[in-house]
C-alpha cells in the first residue's frame, strides 16, 4: 500500500473506536458469507490488521464470538478454519438486506402490545416507544415479536408527529460523521487508482460505520424525518462509494482471501445479486 493510501485509510479510520469482534463480524458478513461461509484464520488477521487490530485482539474476539455461537471452528491439517454458525445465518442475512437489497417502503404503521419487551430488544427491532407496553415500527410486512399483539394503522393526519417516538439525534449524528468521513474518498474513487487492498479495507469501514447505524435506524418515510435528517444522503453515499469500491476490492480477495479449499472467489452468484440491488436503488 502506497504512503497516499494509507494516508487515505487513516483518515477514515481517524477517531473511529473499532471493536475487534464488531469488525470481524463485517468482514464475514461482506466478504466471506457470500463466498461460501469459510475463511482461514491467518487471513483474517491480516486484514483485521489494515485496521488496527492485532492478532491477540483477533484471536481472543474469535473464541467470543465462537462462544456466542456465531462463529464455528475447523481444522484443516495444522490450519485452523472459522464459519458463520448456522445459528447466526438469520441475523447476518437480515443485516445483509438492509445493507444491499433495494429498499422496500412502508405502508402504514404497526403497533405493538409488547408487555414484555424491554428497552434492549426494542432498539434491536427499531421500535418507537408510545407509552407503557405500546410501541411502533413501520410496517414492511414484518411478522409482531413473540408476545406482541399486532394492530395495523394507517398514516395520521399529520405525519411528522410520529418521529417523537423515536431519539433520532444520534442516529442522525452519526450518519453526519459517515458524510464527512467518507465524503472526500467518495469524490476520488469512481476515478480510480486506488490500490486493490486499499479499496478493500476502505469498504470494509464503510459497510462497518454504515452498519453501525443502519441497523439502529427505524427507517420512517420521508414524511415523517425531521428537517435536515442525513439518512438518506448517507445511503446514497454507501451505495455509490460500495459500488466504486467494489472491482478493485473483489481484485484483492480473489488473490488473496483463503477459504478451506483454496482462494475465495472473487465474485459469486450473491456478491452479484447485492451489487445489483446497491446500483437498483
Amino acid at each position: 500500500m502506497s504512503s497516499a493510501d494509507r494516508d487515505i485509510i487513516a483518515g477514515l479510520l481517524d477517531g473511529l473506536d473499532i471493536r475487534s469482534a464488531g469488525f470481524i463480524v463485517t468482514v464475514y458478513g461482506d466478504i466471506v458469507v457470500p463466498r461460501g461461509g469459510v475463511l482461514w484464520t491467518g487471513t483474517l488477521i491480516a486484514i483485521c490488521g489494515e485496521v488496527g487490530i492485532n492478532e491477540s485482539l483477533v484471536r481472543t474476539a474469535v473464541s467470543r464470538l465462537v462462544a456466542a455461537h456465531r462463529l464455528k471452528g475447523e481444522r484443516a491439517g495444522r490450519r485452523s478454519y472459522y464459519r458463520l454458525d448456522a445459528s447466526a445465518r438469520q441475523e447476518f442475512d437480515a443485516a445483509a438486506a438492509l445493507l444491499y437489497a433495494e429498499d422496500k417502503p412502508a405502508r402504514g404503521w404497526q403497533i405493538l402490545h409488547a408487555p414484555a419487551m424491554t428497552p434492549e430488544a426494542a432498539r434491536g427491532l427499531r421500535l418507537g416507544h408510545m407509552g407503557g407496553p405500546v410501541w411502533i415500527r413501520p410496517d414492511r410486512g414484518r411478522a409482531a415479536p413473540e408476545g406482541a399483539i399486532c394492530f395495523p394503522a394507517a398514516d395520521p393526519p399529520v405525519l411528522g408527529e410520529v418521529a417523537q417516538f423515536w431519539d433520532l439525534s444520534d442516529l442522525d449524528l452519526r450518519y453526519r460523521d459517515l458524510l464527512a468521513r467518507f465524503g472526500d474518498l467518495a469524490r476520488i474513487a469512481p476515478q480510480g487508482g486506488l490500490a486493490d487492498l486499499t479499496a478493500l479495507v476502505a469498504r470494509l469501514l464503510l459497510v462497518h460505520v454504515y452498519r453501525g447505524v443502519m441497523l439502529r435506524d427505524p427507517r420512517l418515510p420521508q414524511g415523517a424525518l425531521p428537517p435536515g435528517w442525513k439518512g438518506q444522503e448517507a445511503r446514497d453515499l454507501f451505495r455509490s462509494l460500495y459500488a466504486a469500491l467494489t472491482p478493485q476490492a473483489e481484485r484483492y480477495v480473489g488473490a488473496h482471501f483463503e477459504g478451506v479449499d483454496g482462494l475465495l472467489p472473487a465474485r459469486t452468484p450473491q456478491t452479484e445479486a447485492r451489487l445489483a440491488g446497491v446500483l437498483a436503488s
